[in-house]
């Protein structure tokens, strides 16, 4: 796996460098800016991007706009964005950008060494994680779109929003996997999701849910 950081804390950065190196991953580049991002994954074309939502000159949403663009570029290329806060505007633009390989990620969660690299292997290999943080606020902020649900797929459709599978999801939830997949027919269902939508239901009904 060939990463790009970009982070324009230089302890962070540094030390998330040190932490994916000594777990054999290649870090490609390490940069402080999103003019410094774009180049490198012109130059380098990295597997995965982890990059800071706030970053110069204005500190505001410069990071995820530089990951929008990155992606719309090299569409293969995954992403996992960091930030200190929840922020909802900017999980949903990530994620209506291509919802495929991206994840959203609270900085803090970084100390957590081996939940930070479980959620970046499966962004890189396409999944989608959304940190619990953000989901659990977003579920309070934004209910009404999905009153029709039950709270138990409520639950259901929380853990898939973190990018967990119906093995994991069934461990959470302490029932078996024929419960988790009868959940998510039903969310499939009331969210008007048809097996022959050209899409990932999985990804639209976290999307469904997400923009409300």
């Amino acid at each position: 796996m060939r990463v790009v950081i970009a982070e324009d804390d230089a302890l962070l950065r540094e030390g998330l460098a040190l932490l994916l190196g000594g777990e054999g991953i290649e870090v490609v580049a390490a940069v402080a800016n999103p003019v410094e991002f774009m180049a490198a994954v012109e130059e380098h074309l990295p597997d995965v991007a982890v990059v800071d939502v706030r970053m110069p000159p204005t500190h505001t949403d410069e990071g995820i706009k530089a990951a929008v663009a990155a992606r719309r570029l090299h569409p293969s290329m995954t992403v996992l964005v960091l930030s200190a806060y929840v922020e909802q505007a900017f999980a949903t633009e990530l994620l209506a950008g291509g919802a495929a390989g991206v994840g959203y990620l609270l900085k803090e969660r970084v100390g957590r060494v081996a939940e930070f690299l479980d959620v970046l292997h499966r962004v890189a290999k396409g999944g989608v994680a959304i940190d619990p943080e953000v989901v659990a606020q977003l579920f309070t902020r934004r209910i009404d779109p999905l009153e029709r649900l039950t709270g138990r797929e409520r639950e259901v459709l929380g853990f898939m929003a973190e990018g967990l599978g119906n093995t994991a999801i069934a461990e959470r939830m302490h029932v078996t996997e024929g419960a988790v997949h009868k959940h998510i027919r039903s969310i499939f269902g009331k969210l008007d999701l048809s097996p022959s939508d050209q899409v990932d239901r999985r990804v639209a009904a976290v999307l469904r849910y997400l923009e409300g």
